[in-house]
């Protein structure tokens, strides 16, 4: 891959041009692709996958950390240009899931996103970053154009519906900071979320098991 480390002006040309001629083909081209991997899987309620849109890829691409930018070369180092989720009914359905994943990709790193204590609620996801498949970029792409990863996430529809909710009150740009009071309140919609998805997973455990043990007939059959 070329010099990923272009000019502060030019950063945001070459990225346009990297959506448009390769990231946005290809994102389609990969969604069909990990469908494919899970065809026939039950209690996936969805699958998709999109290019990380231009003003979303610029504004990541200046964060700073200890007053220096985060990445120094943005086009080769942010690795969720191309994002796929793949959204679960229950929390068992997500270490099954896994064993798939590592089945059918490559992964380079792997994380459980969650609150640092037991004591706070917000994100629950859990993310991947693997090797683009080769065959979902098609041979009339420029290769320099094209990440060599992207990112995966696995969710159950709990976790998806809080993030995505979350992410609109609360990262919009020029909006004022959430106050105290507003993050305790999302805090507490996230505990609710995750108490949801612990009781729906033990139903889905405690239905599992009375099929797969199904109980002794108190009379003989005939």
């Amino acid at each position: 891959m070329k010099n990923s480390n272009p000019s502060a002006d030019s950063l945001e040309e070459e990225y346009r041009q990297r959506y448009e001629k390769a990231l946005k083909p290809v994102a389609l081209a990969l969604r069909d692709h990990v469908a494919g991997c899970f065809e026939g899987q039950p209690r996936i309620d969805r699958i998709s996958a999109r290019a990380k849109d231009v003003k979303s890829f610029i504004a990541k691409a200046k964060k700073e950390e200890a007053g220096a930018r985060k990445y120094s070369e943005p086009l080769g180092q942010i690795q969720d240009q191309i994002g796929c989720r793949i959204i679960t009914f229950v929390l068992a359905d997500v270490e099954r899931i896994d064993a798939l994943i590592m089945k059918y990709f490559r992964a380079i790193e792997f994380e459980d996103h969650i609150p640092e204590s037991e004591w706070e609620f917000g994100y629950f996801g859990r993310h991947y970053v693997l090797l683009l498949p080769a065959d979902v970029v098609d041979g009339g792409i420029e290769p320099s154009m094209v990440p060599s990863f992207f990112e995966l996430q696995v969710k159950t529809m709990f976790q998806h519906a809080w993030s995505e909710a979350e992410h609109d009150l609360g990262y919009k740009p020029g909006d004022e900071p959430l106050t105290s009071v507003q993050k305790r309140r999302l805090a507490f919609t996230s505990a609710q979320a995750w108490g949801a998805d612990q009781i729906f997973n033990e139903l889905f455990e405690e239905r599992e098991g009375s099929v797969a043990n199904p109980p002794l007939s108190s009379s003989p059959t005939v």
